[in-house]
C-alpha cells in the first residue's frame, strides 16, 4: 500500500492552504489522511455513521459495492462457497492463508476438542428463562468464556491467543445448540468427535431420543455455506465495535460478546429475522407481490432485505443465497409458499422505478431465513446462526487490531450542539 505518496490541498477560513497526505490502498482506491488534521488545524471532520471515514488498514475483506464483489483474503466469495466449508475459511480468516490437507485435519481435531463446555456453564442455561432471546443468552454466555477458561499466563502469548480463539470458534457452535435446546426445555446433546463442524451442530440442535433423527447431506451443505457467505464483511458495526472494545485492551471474550451485542439490531444482523416476518404477515394477509411493493413505496411497511449501506448492485452474497435457497427448498419435491412469494417479491422489486432508481436490491438476508427456517431453525435464532459465521472474521479483526502499529484506543470525536455555558441557579429558584 502507498503512503504519502500524493498529496490534496485544503482550504479553510482564516488559514493557509495545506497539504494532506493522500493513501492509496491495494484496489487502487483513494483515502485522505486526516490522523493529523486537528494537530495542525485544529478542525475535525463530521462525519454521521462513518460512511466515508476509514477508520483503520486492513487486510482480511474487500467489498466493492459499486461492482458486487466480496472478497476474502483476496479470494472471491463465490471460490470459496464453491470449494471451500467453513472450517477452512475460518482457517483463512484467522491464519491468513487457507489450509493444506495436514494443516485442515489438526485444525479440525482441535475445534472438536475443545467443542465441550465446562459443567457449570451447562448449569448457567438453566437460570435463563426458556422465553429469553436467544441473542442475550449468546451475547451473556460468550463473555461468560473469560471466567471458565482464563488465559493461561505461564505460556507463549502468541500461544494462548491461539488456544483461545481455537476454543471459542469450537465453544459457539455448542453454546448456540444449547441455547436451543434450553428454549425447548429439552436435555443438551454433547458434540461428538464422528461428525463435522456443521454435522456436530445440526446434531446437538435436533437430536431426540423419541425420533430416529438422522443430519441431512444437503442441510449440511447449506450450513457450511451460509456461514460462509457470513464469515466477514469488511467495517461494519459489529466488527467496528469489535475493534473497538479491543483496542481498550479487552481480551477476546469480551470483545466479540461486544460484536454479537451490536449484531443483535435488525438494522445488522437482525434483518433476517425481519425479513421471514415480513413475508409470513404478507402471506397470512395474502398480499401479492405487487401490493407489498406499493405499500412500501407508500411508506405503509418497512420491505426488509432490501437495500445495503455498501451495495449499489446485486448483493454477491444474495445470489449464492437465492440459489441454495431454491436447491434447499425444493429438496423432494416440497413447495413453499413464501419461497415463491419471495421471488415474485424480487422480480417486481427489481423491475420497479423506484427500486432502480435508489438501487434497491435483494441483500444477502432476503433468502437466507428461509433456509434456516426450512432446516428447522426457529425464527428467534436467525441472528444466532448469524453471529456464528461472523465469529472468524471478528476474531481475525481482533488480531489485526491487536497488532496495529496505530495502537492507539478508539476514540471519535464530536460536533457538540449543547448549552452555550450556564450558571447553577440555588434549588430554590429553579
Amino acid at each position: 500500500m502507498e503512503i504519502n505518496k500524493e498529496f490534496a490541498t485544503l482550504s479553510l477560513p482564516d488559514q493557509e492552504p495545506i497539504q494532506v497526505p493522500v493513501i492509496t490502498d491495494n484496489m487502487g482506491a483513494k483515502s485522505i489522511d486526516i490522523h493529523a488534521l486537528r494537530k495542525e488545524t485544529g478542525y475535525i471532520t463530521y462525519d454521521p455513521g462513518f460512511v466515508n471515514t476509514g477508520s483503520c488498514t486492513s487486510s482480511i475483506c474487500y467489498v466493492n459495492g459499486e461492482q458486487g464483489i466480496l472478497r476474502y483474503r483476496g479470494y472471491d466469495i463465490e471460490d470459496l462457497v464453491e470449494n471451500c466449508d467453513f472450517v477452512e475459511v475460518a482457517y483463512l480468516l484467522i491464519k491468513g492463508e487457507l489450509p493444506n490437507a495436514e494443516e485442515r485435519k489438526h485444525y479440525a481435531e482441535l475445534l472438536n476438542k475443545e467443542s465441550l463446555l465446562h459443567f457449570d456453564m451447562q448449569n448457567f442455561f438453566r437460570g435463563y428463562p426458556f422465553d429469553a432471546h436467544p441473542m442475550s443468552v449468546l451475547a451473556a454466555m460468550s463473555v461468560s468464556l473469560s471466567a471458565f477458561y482464563p488465559e493461561m499466563d505461564d505460556i507463549d502469548p502468541e500461544l494462548q491467543v491461539d488456544f483461545a480463539v481455537t476454543r471459542l470458534v469450537s465453544k459457539i457452535r455448542t453454546i448456540t445448540a444449547f441455547t436451543y435446546r434450553h428454549m425447548k426445555g429439552e436435555e443438551f446433546v454433547n458434540p461428538s468427535y464422528k461428525y463435522s463442524y456443521c454435522e456436530n451442530f445440526l446434531n446437538m440442535m435436533f437430536k431426540s431420543p423419541v425420533i430416529d433423527y438422522q443430519i441431512n447431506p444437503l442441510h449440511v451443505k447449506a450450513l457450511n455455506q451460509l456461514l460462509i457467505l457470513h464469515a466477514d464483511h469488511e467495517q461494519n458495526c459489529s466488527t467496528t465495535a469489535v475493534r473497538l472494545i479491543a483496542s481498550s485492551e479487552a481480551n477476546l471474550y469480551a470483545s466479540i460478546s461486544a460484536g454479537i451485542c451490536a449484531l443483535w439490531g435488525y438494522k445488522h444482523g437482525g434483518a433476517n429475522q425481519a425479513v421471514i416476518e415480513m413475508l409470513e404477515t404478507a402471506h397470512a394477509n395474502g398480499w401479492t407481490a405487487q401490493e407489498i411493493v406499493e405499500k412500501a413505496k407508500n411508506k405503509e411497511i418497512l420491505l426488509m432485505g432490501f437495500g445495503h449501506r455498501v451495495y449499489k448492485t446485486y448483493d454477491p452474497r444474495a445470489k449464492i443465497a437465492k440459489k441454495l435457497c431454491k436447491e434447499v427448498l425444493s429438496e423432494h419435491g416440497e413447495h413453499d409458499p413464501l419461497l415463491d412469494l419471495a421471488l415474485e417479491l424480487e422480480d417486481a422489486a427489481v423491475n420497479d422505478e423506484y427500486f432502480k432508481e435508489r438501487s434497491l436490491y435483494p441483500n444477502v438476508d432476503f433468502y437466507t431465513g428461509l433456509i434456516f427456517r426450512r432446516m428447522g431453525i426457529p425464527t428467534n435464532m436467525f441472528t444466532c446462526m448469524f453471529a456464528m459465521g461472523r465469529l472468524p472474521g471478528w476474531i481475525a479483526h481482533w488480531l489485526e487490531w491487536k497488532k496495529d502499529p496505530y495502537g492507539k484506543i478508539g476514540r471519535p470525536r464530536q460536533v457538540y450542539s449543547g448549552p452555550y455555558v450556564r450558571k447553577v441557579q440555588n434549588l430554590s429558584d429553579r
